[in-house]
C-alpha cells in the first residue's frame, strides 16, 4: 500500500533539525520587540503598535515554554547519531536564556490590568520553567561540558532576578496588593471607653462637664515642594500628588485637608503648567500599572540591573574566549553568540530607558551635589531629542456621524469584506481619524475648571454640570435647556454633535469653504464634538450606563435612508448633504412624529442647529459668542464623563496612548472636584473638664 504523505518527509527532516534553533531565534526576536515598542505605547495611540505589541506579548511566553519543554525531551542517545554529537549540550546552555526571556522587558510586565491580577499563574510559572531549566542543566553537566555547564551560571542568576522581578511586579499592580499597600495604620480613634470613664467619675463628682473639641488632621499632606533644581518643580509637584492620588486607581476614599493641600500645590499654576503636571503624574500611574517600575526604582532593583548586565557580559567573553567550540556547529555557535549578545544589548537598553525616565530625574533633582544637576540637564536634552520626554500620544480619536452615514468613501472591497461578515465592524473603523490635541482645547479645559475652583463652587454642583451652568451663564438655558436637562448623556452628545457638525459646516459655506477664516473655539467645539463621538460609539463603556448604542444606530439608519433618497439632489460632497439635511423644516417636534419606539435624534439635531444659528441672525450674538457658548456645553459634558467613569477604566486606557478624558478626570480631582472626597475631617481632639457647681 503506498503511504500518502501531506508534507514531504525531507520537509518534515527539514523541520525536525531546525525547529528548536528557530523558536529560539524567535523567542530572542520577540523580546526585541517588546523592549522597544513596550514602553511606546504609552505615549502612542498607533493601532499597528499595538497588534504587534499584543501579538509578541502573547507569543512570547508561550515560544519560550514550548522551546524549554522540547530542549527537556531530548534523549541523550539521540545526539550520538547526530552530526555534531554535542549540538544538544549547547542546546542545553540555551535553557537559562529562554527564563531570561521569561522575565520579559522592564518597559512591560502588563498587558492589560487584567494580566495583574493573574500574577499567581505567573508564579507557578516560574517554579515550573526554574525547575525545567534546572533539570536540564544537571542532565548535561558532565566532566566534557563542565566549562559550558559552568558558564550557565551567571545566566541562571539574570533568568531567576528578572523571572522573579516581573513576578513581584505584577503582584504589587494587582488590585488587591495595592490596595493593601495604600490602606492607612488602622484607627482605634481616642480610647471612647478612657473618656467615658473621665467623663462618669467627674459626673461622680457632683461637677459639670465642659467638652472641648479641635479638628482632625487629614490622612495626607503634601510635604514641602523645594527641589534643588529649581526647573524639576513639575516633577516634584507630580509626584506628590501621584503618591496621593494613585489610591484614587484602589478605590479608597480622601478627606477634605487632602483636597485642600492638593488644591495648594497647583495654586497659581499656568494652564500650561497644570498640563504638565497631570501628563507626568500619568506617567508614573502608568509606569506602576504596566511595568517593573515598583521593583526596578528602587535600591535592590538598581544593583540586579548592574548585576544582570555584569553577568550577560561575562558569559559572552568566557564563551568567546575560553570556551572550546570545535566541538560545535557554525549555526549553533552563531545563535548562542546571538542569544549572549542580545541579552546584553536589551539589558543596555532598559539601563537606558531607565535612565531617561521621570523617575530618575526626580531623584536626581533632590540630590545636593552639583554633578546631580549637569546629569539632570544632560538627561533632559537626551530625553527631549529622542521624544522620550512624552507621557501620551497627545492626540484625540475623532468620529463624525455624518460622514459615516453619507459614506462619501467606502472601504474598498466592500463586497468581499460583507461575505466575510468583516464590513460592519470595518466601516466603522475606516471613518475614524487621530488629531492633535491643540494647546488651546487643553487650557480651555483648565481655565474653566480653575474658575470653578476660584469661585469656591461647591464639589456636588460641578460633578452634576453637564452643559446646564454653561447655558445659565449665557441666558440661554429656557432655549436649550431641552437638550441637556431633559436628556440623557448619551443623548446630549449625539444631539450636540450634529448641531455642532451643522453648524461648522455653515459657517464654511458663508465663508467660502476657506477653513483659515474658522474661529478657534469653532474648530475646538468641532474637535471636542468628535471626540466625545467616538467615546460614545467606541468606548461607551466610559460613560454612564444607557442606550446610547441604540440611540446611535438608530439615528444611524434614519440619517443613511435620509441621504440614501437625496443622491440625485446632493451633488457636492458630504457639506452639501449637511446643508440639504438643514433644510429640512424642523418646527415640528420630531419626537411626536417618530413617537418613542424609534430612538434617532438626528432631526432633534438639526433642530438644536438652527436654534444655535438663531443666536447670531436673530439675537444679534457674535460667532465667537456662539461658539463660546458650544464650546463651553462641550467641556462641561466631557468633565461630567470623565467623573462619572471608574477609575480602573481610566487606568486601562493609559496602555492605549491616553485618554483625553482621563487627564480631565485627575485634572478635576487634582482640583478638589471628585465623589473621592468623602472624609470632612479627621480624629478630633477631645478635652474634658470640670466645672464646679456654684454653692
Amino acid at each position: 500500500m503506498v503511504e500518502i504523505r501531506i508534507i514531504p518527509e525531507s520537509v518534515g527532516n527539514l523541520w525536525n533539525k531546525w525547529n528548536l534553533r528557530l523558536l529560539v531565534l524567535c523567542s530572542l526576536c520577540l523580546q526585541t520587540v517588546l523592549v522597544v515598542l513596550g514602553s511606546r505605547r504609552k505615549y502612542s495611540a498607533k493601532t499597528w503598535i499595538r497588534i504587534v505589541i499584543w501579538t509578541a506579548y502573547l507569543s512570547a511566553d508561550w515560544v519560550a515554554t514550548v522551546t524549554l519543554g522540547m530542549i527537556s525531551s531530548f534523549q541523550v542517545d539521540d545526539q550520538e547519531s547526530s552530526p555534531h554529537p554535542n549540538s544538544h549540550t549547547i542546546m542545553a546552555f540555551w535553557a537559562p536564556f529562554l527564563l531570561v526571556h521569561l522575565g520579559g522587558p522592564d518597559t512591560i510586565t502588563a498587558y492589560a490590568l487584567e494580566d495583574n491580577e493573574l500574577w499567581l499563574r505567573h508564579l507557578l510559572g516560574l517554579v515550573v520553567q526554574v525547575e525545567v531549566a534546572f533539570f536540564i542543566f544537571l542532565r548535561y553537566w558532565t566532566p566534557s561540558t563542565y566549562p559550558l555547564s559552568l558558564l550557565a551560571i551567571p545566566v541562571f542568576v539574570v533568568g531567576l532576578t528578572k523571572y522573579g522581578e516581573r513576578t513581584w511586579a505584577l503582584r504589587s499592580a494587582s488590585s488587591g496588593t495595592l490596595r493593601d499597600s495604600l490602606l492607612p495604620a488602622p484607627n482605634p480613634g481616642r480610647g471612647y471607653a478612657n473618656y467615658a470613664a473621665e467623663y462618669s467619675a467627674i459626673k461622680a463628682r457632683g461637677d459639670e462637664v465642659a467638652i472641648g473639641s479641635t479638628g482632625g488632621e487629614g490622612i495626607f499632606r503634601v510635604g514641602r515642594i523645594n527641589p534643588v533644581i529649581s526647573e524639576a518643580r513639575y516633577l516634584h509637584e507630580a509626584f506628590e500628588l501621584f503618591d496621593l492620588f494613585k489610591r484614587l486607581y484602589a478605590d479608597l476614599i480622601l478627606d477634605y485637608n487632602d483636597r485642600n493641600c492638593c488644591s495648594e500645590v497647583l495654586q497659581g499654576h499656568s494652564p500650561k503648567e497644570v498640563l504638565k503636571v497631570i501628563e507626568v503624574e500619568l506617567g508614573f500611574v502608568y509606569d506602576v500599572l504596566y511595568t517593573k517600575a515598583t521593583v526596578v526604582y528602587s535600591r535592590p532593583g538598581i544593583i540586579f540591573r548592574f548585576i544582570n548586565l555584569l553577568c550577560s557580559i561575562s558569559t559572552l567573553v568566557v564563551f568567546a574566549f575560553v570556551v572550546d567550540k570545535h566541538f560545535y556547529s557554525t549555526v549553533d555557535i552563531t545563535l548562542t553568540y546571538l542569544l549572549s549578545a542580545g541579552a546584553i544589548a536589551l539589558e543596555l537598553y532598559a539601563i537606558i530607558v531607565l535612565i531617561c525616565t521621570d523617575w530618575t530625574l526626580y531623584w536626581l533633582s533632590k540630590r545636593t551635589h552639583s554633578l546631580a544637576s549637569r546629569v539632570y540637564q544632560a538627561i533632559s536634552s537626551f530625553r527631549s531629542s529622542w521624544g522620550y520626554d512624552k507621557n501620551w500620544s497627545e492626540s484625540v480619536a475623532q468620529y463624525n456621524l455624518i460622514d459615516f452615514c453619507f459614506k462619501e468613501n467606502p472601504p474598498k472591497c466592500a463586497r468581499i469584506l460583507k461575505l466575510l461578515h468583516f464590513y460592519d465592524m470595518l466601516e466603522k473603523y475606516w471613518y475614524t481619524a487621530k488629531e492633535d490635541v491643540p494647546t488651546e482645547m487643553r487650557e480651555l479645559i483648565v481655565a474653566q475648571l480653575q474658575d470653578a475652583q476660584r469661585e469656591n463652587v461647591a464639589t456636588s454642583e460641578v460633578l452634576d454640570w453637564r452643559g446646564t451652568h454653561a447655558l445659565q451663564k449665557s441666558n440661554c438655558i429656557e432655549k436649550f435647556g431641552w437638550s441637556v436637562e431633559e436628556a440623557s448623556l448619551d443623548q446630549s452628545i449625539l444631539l450636540w454633535h450634529i448641531a455642532t457638525d451643522l453648524c461648522f459646516n455653515n459657517d464654511l459655506e458663508n465663508i467660502n469653504q476657506d477653513p483659515s477664516l474658522i474661529s478657534s473655539k469653532s474648530k475646538v467645539s468641532k474637535l471636542f464634538s468628535n471626540y466625545m463621538m467616538h467615546i460614545l460609539v467606541f468606548s461607551p463603556f466610559m460613560l454612564p450606563e444607557g442606550i446610547g448604542q441604540i440611540r446611535f444606530r438608530d439615528t444611524c439608519a434614519e440619517a443613511t435612508e435620509f441621504f440614501e433618497k437625496r443622491r440625485e439632489v446632493i451633488t457636492k460632497g458630504a457639506g452639501h448633504a449637511r446643508q440639504v439635511l438643514l433644510e429640512v423644516n424642523t418646527e415640528l417636534v420630531p419626537a411626536m412624529v417618530i413617537g418613542d419606539r424609534s430612538k434617532t435624534v438626528l432631526f432633534d439635531g438639526c433642530r438644536l442647529a438652527k436654534q444655535l444659528m438663531a443666536l447670531e441672525t436673530e439675537e444679534g450674538k457674535s460667532n465667537e459668542e456662539k461658539w463660546g457658548i458650544i464650546s463651553q456645553v462641550w467641556i462641561e459634558m466631557l468633565c461630567y464623563a470623565a467623573s462619572q467613569c471608574s477609575w480602573k477604566e481610566h487606568a486601562q486606557q493609559l496602555r492605549h496612548g491616553g485618554e483625553l478624558l482621563t487627564h480631565v478626570c485627575l485634572l478635576m480631582a487634582n482640583l478638589g472636584f471628585s465623589q473621592q472626597f468623602q472624609i470632612k475631617q479627621g480624629t478630633p481632639t477631645v478635652t474634658l473638664s470640670a466645672i464646679s457647681k456654684q454653692p
